[in-house]
């Protein structure tokens, strides 16, 4: 028989707090990479000297969510527990075995009622500022894309309203240059749209959390979602992101994200987006700001058997496209959503012995449209076929799809628990302001 071990769980003991963690544990590395005592000086107007109960130390409540986000522990609730019987976690917060732990309560109250949005943007900054000034970000290029959070929603309770229309940044300026088209191939200018008249659309809302989206793409699963929107740079450091219902199509949000971060990464040369963002007006955007994007190949929308777009060929001097017959198509006018409108003489399309792999319109008559901004599409893929285009695209795989991969595995951002956009813009904020952190820490130590 092996000998059996003693029973020594009721000696005492006197515990050096201080030995018993790692010199080389992530908790040591962080605490030395930032001077926590700056969260004081963000705080410092929330606070009162005299008045009511002594409160937690708020550098207490910032450590607590950061090592709930660090660790990927799904609640505060759980996180309370953790810390209670983990020696690290008590280190970090400077508590030795016999304090007891802030109630999960308290922290959730904190960050839900005490602590504005601002405070949340802040601890991101601050975080992010520190990567900067230890010359860690690289911003020469940036990698923007977007991921879905599930919402905290069941998918079946839910109801549909009348909603209207996202607007776009950039409604005003293209309605400018179809106007301007337009005079100039002697059409009148489009009149000027009402307030109202943006149009409405139905869709689905949950009557559980109303302000997420009902999310679908591809081959994922059809459910209750918000979507966070993220730019990156090429060591994996998030630069800025922002948040959004599910239903909220990514290019719409590329102004914001790319706004915020050039703003304060002015140094960002190339752009690099998936075929989501490969639109005229993201390429015109990017390109008239003196940057590159870095965009895919993009499979044609044509139907299956059918002429491909790329072989109407647009005959900039003459304003006409030439189809793969050599007929030429004449312009007609320039629609509202910024597109030219070329239309074939039916008369001779009828007899065409390509008409089959052209169109199947009753009058025989083909309509290929040409975007006012398409010359920068083929800018873009201009870029595309370049040695610097091909390799900023590559590493897409190693920075902003890590960037997800990271945050839904190891820091259980794959769903919320929280309800309400704000609050789960927040949540996501201190996610990946601990991101940040942690590859700061690592990087330092």
């Amino acid at each position: 028989m092996l000998e059996r071990a003693k029973n020594l769980r009721n000696n005492l003991q006197i515990v050096d707090l201080e030995g018993m963690v790692p010199q080389d544990h992530l908790l040591r590395k962080i605490d030395r990479a930032v001077d926590f005592s700056h969260i004081y000086d963000l705080v410092e107007h929330l606070y009162c000297e005299d008045n009511g109960r002594p409160a937690v130390d708020p550098v207490v409540l910032v450590k607590m969510v950061l090592i709930q986000h660090l660790y990927g522990i799904k609640s505060l609730r759980q996180t309370v527990k953790e810390i209670d019987m983990n020696i690290a976690y008590r280190w970090f917060l400077g508590f030795d075995l016999n304090v007891r732990i802030p109630h999960f309560a308290t922290v959730s109250y904190a960050f839900a009622h005490r602590f504005p949005s601002e405070i949340f943007e802040d601890i991101f900054a601050w975080i992010l500022e520190e990567a900067v000034a230890k010359g860690f970000v690289d911003a020469s290029t940036i990698f923007i894309d977007a991921t879905h959070i599930k919402a905290n929603a069941n998918r079946n309770k839910k109801r549909k309203i009348l909603a209207r229309k996202t607007a776009r940044n950039y409604d005003k300026l293209l309605r400018e240059e179809i106007n301007q088209d337009r005079i100039e191939n002697g059409k009148k200018p489009l009149k000027d749209k009402d307030d109202d008249d943006q149009g409405e659309k139905q869709i689905t809302v949950s009557t559980t959390d109303p302000e997420c989206g009902l999310f679908h793409k591809g081959e994922h699963k059809v459910e209750f979602a918000y979507t966070a929107h993220v730019a990156c740079d090429r060591k994996n450091f998030i630069l800025g992101f922002e948040v959004t219902p599910g239903n909220i199509h990514d290019s719409i949000v590329f102004d914001t994200v790319y706004d915020r971060v050039v703003a304060g990464f002015p140094e960002v040369a190339t752009v690099a987006v998936d075929a989501g963002y490969k639109t005229p007006w993201i390429c015109k955007k990017v390109i008239d700001d003196g940057r590159k994007p870095s965009t895919p190949y993009k499979r044609p929308m044509n139907k299956r058997g059918f002429f491909y777009p790329y072989e109407y060929v647009y005959d900039e001097y003459y304003n006409c496209v030439i189809c793969p017959n050599n007929q030429v198509l004449s312009y007609t006018t320039t629609n509202k959503e910024g597109y030219r409108e070329f239309k074939s003489n039916p008369a001779v399309c009828k007899d065409c012995p390509y008409l089959g792999k052209c169109t199947n319109s009753k009058n025989h008559q083909k309509i290929v449209t040409k975007h006012i901004w398409d010359k920068y599409i083929d800018k873009a893929e201009d870029f595309r076929h370049s040695p610097l285009g091909q390799a900023s695209y590559r590493l897409r795989s190693q920075t902003i799809e890590r960037v997800f991969a990271d945050a839904k595995e190891k820091y259980a951002m794959r769903y919320t628990l929280y309800k309400g956009l704000t609050r789960v813009k927040n949540w996501i904020k201190l996610k990946f302001a601990a991101m940040n952190l942690k590859k700061l820490a690592v990087w330092a130590y």
